[in-house]
Parts: C-alpha cells; structure tokens; sequence
C-alpha cells in the first residue's frame, strides 16, 4: 500500500500531487458541484507546525474476495521504524493522529499511516479448551504426560472459535447494537432503506464522474487488474423493502443493504510538516488540524461517537457547525447514521446525556457524504479513517470549501473526529 502511495506521487506533477421523541428526518439528493470559495480564517497557531495531508491512496474497497493484500510490500528500507496501532473501525484514524504527534513533536518530519484489512481471511480460534490442552502438551516433560493429554482429548474439543463482528465488553453483534439503537432513537426501517440507497446513489454518481481519483488499480495474484470498488449496487427501494431482518428476528430494521458489508481494502496517506512537505517540491491537499477522541457507554451507546465528538472537535477548534463545509461520518449502519443525526438534533439528549445546554445540531444533507460511504463503498475496517480524510480532502479542493469534518464510531463505544482545512490552491 505505501508503496502504492509513493508510485502516486512520484507519477504526478509536483504541482498537483493529488428514546425521547426524535422526528423523521428526510433526505435531499446531493449535488456534485463546486461552490464559491469562503473567506474564513485559518486554524494555524503561533509556535504550532502546520502538518499537512500530502496524498492519500487506497486500494478499490472488494466484498470479500479472498485477496492476498498483505503480500504488498511496502518497500521501505529496514532502517525505517515502523509500528502497527489498532483502534477497531478508527484504527487508521489513531495511526494518522499518531503520525500528527510525532511530527509535532519533532520526532519525525514525514510519516505514512495507513491500514489494511482482510476480512476474507481471518484468523479462526482453536476452542479455549482446545488451546489449553495444546499449551499443557507444549509444558509436558514426559511420553506419558503427552499421552494422557493427546487421550483427554474429545470432539467438542475440535470445535473452532468463529470470529464476529462483536462489542467485546457485551458479546453483542454490531449489527444487533444498531438495530437497537435505531429503536431507541424511532428510526424506522423506511428511513434506514432510504438512506442506504442515497449511499449507494451518490457513490455510483461519484464513481462515474471520476471523483474518486485516491483509489488505485492493482493486479491481483492469479486475477485481473482490480481498478474500483464493487460493492456500489444501486437498488429500487421495493428491491430494499424485500430483505428480510438480519440481526433481530422477525421485528429488527437493520438489514443487509442497510448496513456497511465485510470488506478486503488497504489506505495510506502521507503526513508531513507543511515546511518539509514544501522542502521536497510537494504541494499539499489539505492541513490536518485539531482531532478529538471520545468512549462512551459500550451497551447503549456503543455507535453514538460521531455526536459526542463534532461537538468537542469544533470547540476546540473555535468553529461551529455553520462553518464546515464538507462532512464525511462512517457509515457503519443506515440504523446508525439515522441515530446520530436525530441525537444531534435533539436538545433533550444533549441535556441528559452530554451535559450541554442545547443540542449539537445535524449536519446538512447537501453537505454529508455526498460521494457515497461506508453502505455503499465498503468499510475495511482498519482503512476507513485514511479514505475519509482523503476524501474530505479532495471535495474541498472539488467544491472549493475550506473546512471539513471527519467523524466515526468504533468499538468500544468510542468515538473520533477531527477538521481538515483545505491547503490553498
């Protein structure tokens, strides 16, 4: 994947390197167009390094097809230190934020974050008893030690541990956290199917119209060149309205088109000093400013990071909602997005659960995901982060705004956001 980034840059012109009563909320179809640029003033700080976003690439997003991603080397000299973070769904959030710090810190003046995941292929867990005789007959000193371990051995014993997307702290499903979230929060199963299809609308209109430049074709061992995502289906809503519940059953609202698919994918970005990125002849696409981290109630509030952190992220950065002209939150259920936003739009839940006077306020359509997400682009879970700031990137330089949001839930009930503030072109 960083391999892939560096190809980007080098094969590109320096000079462009590229439950409280909460309303039903309705959708308007987003336009691609570019606006008129606004005069805001900038989030630079006295004494503080602007640490810019260079590039960002990405592999296409693939529903689950059994690719060999890993056997990308990197290609980076053994001299180079590296590190592996993990942050669930905003793993490639906290590696960017990690890059960000050792750069201010003086401890590097470029870094490459990126995460790669590999649903297709994950690691299947021998049973615990299972891997507790293995480890006894690893200790096991004597032939018949090892013999009467080997014979203690029954059938259940052979039966594997099968990975699921589940909340660690609660062993519920993801997709049984956001049904009942959308519960909690009257969003209907109508809702839900309407915004995974303006997901997936968007995105299909994006990928036609070029838009999304950050992903890069590769030739997969053994297949073809794999050149865009494949999980962009546009449907009718009768086609949505046919799937049947696929966490709570028969009465659940979350189902398999509303919600993100098991992704294969890997993302990268460059992160520099402004003034090393400058140095080396790079024009940068966007300045990484302030970012926020949030955790809240894994239970009930497991997928709610988005409305506890836009509000933190924009205080700290001295912005309000009016300000930002570009949103991009990780789509992880239709259920989910649809909760957020009417938690955010609600003074009630403000008032009891985050301690505010008022409510946050929701994101305005015309502005949030309008090139498709998670729903309909997939959702790798530890390449995600990289693709929403690449993105907000790119629609600020497309639509001519100068500040972008980036949010999103993880496990854990934890939560992340942080502005972006285009570079100027």
């Amino acid at each position: 994947m960083a391999s892939m980034l560096l190809t980007s840059l080098r094969s590109s012109p320096l000079t462009s390197v590229q439950a409280a009563q909460f309303g039903r909320m309705s959708w308007v179809s987003a336009e691609l167009t570019k606006t008129s640029p606004k005069s805001k003033k900038t989030l630079a700080k006295p004494g503080v390094k602007n640490i810019v976003l260079v590039d960002g690439v990405r592999t296409p997003f693939l529903q689950l097809q059994n690719l060999k991603l890993y056997a990308l080397g990197a290609g980076f000299s053994d001299k180079t230190p590296a590190h592996t973070v993990t942050m669930a769904c905003i793993s490639s959030n906290q590696a960017m934020t990690t890059a960000v710090g050792l750069i201010a810190a003086g401890q590097c003046d470029a870094v490459v974050a990126g995460g790669v995941e590999f649903m297709s292929d994950v690691p299947i867990r021998h049973s615990r008893k299972m891997r507790k005789t293995m480890l006894s007959l690893n200790k096991a000193k004597t032939l018949g030690a090892r013999l009467s371990l080997l014979g203690s051995i029954r059938l259940a014993h052979l039966s594997p541990e099968l990975p699921a997307v589940a909340e660690f702290s609660t062993a519920e499903t993801m997709g049984h956290s956001a049904d009942r979230l959308a519960a909690a929060f009257g969003v209907s199963r109508l809702e839900q199917d309407e915004f995974a299809l303006r997901s997936h609308t968007l995105a299909k209109k994006a990928q036609d119209g070029g838009m999304l430049s950050d992903v890069i074709s590769f030739k997969v061992p053994g297949r073809d060149i794999v050149s865009k995502d494949n999980g962009i289906r546009p449907a009718t809503m009768e086609q949505l309205a046919k799937l049947k519940p696929a966490f709570i059953k028969p009465h659940g609202t979350v189902t398999a088109a509303n919600s993100s698919f098991l992704t294969d994918g890997a993302s990268a970005v460059l992160i520099m000093s402004e003034e090393k990125a400058l140095a080396m002849g790079y024009k940068p696409k966007a300045y990484l400013r302030d970012f926020v981290y949030v955790s809240q109630d894994p239970k009930d509030q497991l997928l709610l990071g988005p409305t506890y952190a836009t509000p933190k992220v924009l205080e700290k950065s001295g912005l309000t909602l009016n300000d930002i002209d570009v949103f991009e939150f990780h789509e992880a259920f239709a259920g989910q997005i649809m909760a957020n936003l009417k938690a955010m739009e609600s003074d009630w839940f403000a008032q009891t659960y985050m301690g505010r006077k008022t409510k946050v306020g929701a994101p305005p359509m015309e502005k949030f995901n309008t090139w498709g997400g998670s729903l309909s682009l997939g959702h790798p879970f530890a390449a995600t982060g990289c693709r929403l700031v690449t993105t907000v990137a790119h629609r600020l330089q497309k639509e001519g705004g100068q500040y972008g949001l980036v949010a999103a839930c993880a496990a854990g009930g934890q939560g992340h956001a942080m502005v972006i503030e285009a570079y100027p072109q």
